[in-house]
């Protein structure tokens, strides 16, 4: 299981939100190519990086701050946030990054989903994030009528890089994941899953690595220390 920290980017400074709540952010640095380059130094295989201007104004936003990672540092990269064209993902694939997010528009247009998974095999994931179980979308400010669960099955046969699942509930938390909704993911989709939100502890890590999904990806955890990576990558 490759576990994925993550760099959320807010105006340029790498950031956390409890609950995609912009009006909860805490700043972890003004540096996103250092604190890139920190997590590869402490042996990250690869980076789960998140435009959150770019969610919410429906554009990627934070090219100077992902050009500056990339050219920190040689581990895989996979970016979300506002990736509603070709062209953001044309722009993305540009600076390098390999592997692109897309949410809302995928929820909104999964024929649209379709027809970018077989243009980019293998460098599209689908960024599900629920909240109900029911796809939230727009920077999560919007909640559709559209199961997760539903919406897993229906993308299955595409050639996708996998599945990034997020528990609203959960994100940013401190309270673990949402283990039945994960469970229940996995069991829908053969596509690969990677778990997102509420990863607090190493004994959560090694409850996901005991469910056999494909990556997982700690944001808030790593940042306040409650895991170390080092030691849960060494274990």
């Amino acid at each position: 299981m490759i576990i994925y920290p993550a760099i959320d980017l807010r105006a340029g400074q790498c950031v956390r939100l409890r609950q995609g709540d912009f009006q909860q952010e805490t700043v972890y640095g003004n540096d996103p190519g250092e604190m890139a380059l920190h997590w590869q130094s402490q042996g990250a295989q690869a980076l789960h990086l998140v435009d959150l201007d770019g969610a919410k104004s429906g554009r990627p936003t934070n090219l100077e701050a992902l050009r500056s990672i990339r050219q920190a540092v040689t581990i895989p990269l996979q970016v979300g946030g506002g990736l509603r064209t070709e062209n953001d993902l044309n722009t993305i694939f540009d600076i390098g990054i390999e592997r692109a997010i897309i949410g809302s528009k995928a929820c909104k247009q999964p024929a649209w989903l379709g027809l970018m998974a077989r243009r980019f095999p293998k460098r599209i994931l689908l960024g599900l994030d629920a909240k109900n179980g029911l796809v939230a979308t727009e920077g999560w400010l919007e909640v559709s009528s559209i199961a997760a669960l539903d919406l897993a099955k229906q993308v299955s046969s595409l050639p996708l890089a996998g599945i990034i699942f997020t528990d609203i509930a959960k994100d940013g938390m401190m309270a673990g994941p949402n283990w039945e909704g994960l469970a229940e993911m996995a069991q829908a989709t053969t596509l690969p899953v990677i778990a997102s939100g509420g990863v607090t502890t190493t004994d959560d890590v090694h409850r996901l690595r005991q469910m056999n999904l494909a990556g997982c990806i700690i944001g808030r955890a790593l940042y306040e220390k409650t895991i170390d990576l080092k030691q849960i990558l060494s274990e």
